[in-house]
């Protein structure tokens, strides 16, 4: 499962990435479309640190940073490419992908901060409170990190751009529907971890077995 697990999370990170262009708006409040998707990528590496082991999980973060950069190099490649004479969609195809070098730094930026900084608290705590309490390193590193994640990539993407007060609420809405998400996540929290844990029982009784 830890394959799958891996492959989901850089995955959701490059989805999030073509998803951000798209705004949606929510009672009155804008969202980017992103945000249902990126804020899955913390429930995982939780699962991998749960179970796999900090390491483990490390080495996702690190996974999901590579492949974010190689996407963007193809993608800025794949724009660049001369236009068939009957492609008719090429100002489409570049605003849909290209997006703007700051927007990338900013999620480049943010993404390595808000990932460590939610492997560094999920096992600090899981070592003070060892197997128990899933629940409470999942939502304060998800919660923590989701905050760092989104006061850094505003910031760095939209500073200069508009008034404060607008940056600060579109901060605050942002954190809000992340923070949601997070205190709802905790039950599927438990239920992948158990599943993985499970095959990872399996998976070393096969290799006993040999």
């Amino acid at each position: 499962m830890f394959i799958y697990l891996n492959a989901l999370f850089v995955g959701l990170l490059i989805l999030a990435n073509i998803l951000g262009v798209k705004l949606f708006s929510v009672g009155g409040y804008v969202l980017p479309a992103a945000v249902i998707v990126y804020v899955v990528t913390y429930l995982i590496t939780d699962v991998i640190g749960e179970v796999y082991g900090k390491e483990a999980a490390k080495k996702t973060v690190q996974a999901g940073f590579f492949t974010q950069v190689i996407a963007l190099i193809f993608i800025f490649v794949a724009i660049q490419l001369p236009a068939a004479p009957f492609f008719q969609s090429q100002a489409e195809f570049e605003t849909i992908l290209g997006g703007s070098f700051r927007v990338m730094l900013a999620s480049l930026v943010s993404y390595v901060a808000s990932q460590n900084f939610d492997v560094f608290i999920f096992h600090r705590l899981k070592k003070k409170h060892g197997e128990q309490k899933l629940w409470l390193r999942n939502n304060l590193s998800t919660m923590s990190s989701q905050l760092i994640d989104t006061v850094v990539f505003i910031t760095i993407a939209f500073a200069g751009t508009m008034p404060t007060a607008a940056l600060l609420g579109m901060i605050a809405t942002q954190y809000v529907f992340k923070f949601l998400v997070a205190a709802v996540d905790t039950p599927i929290a438990y239920l992948l971890v158990k599943a993985a844990k499970r095959d990872k029982q399996s998976f070393h009784l096969a290799e006993s077995m040999k």
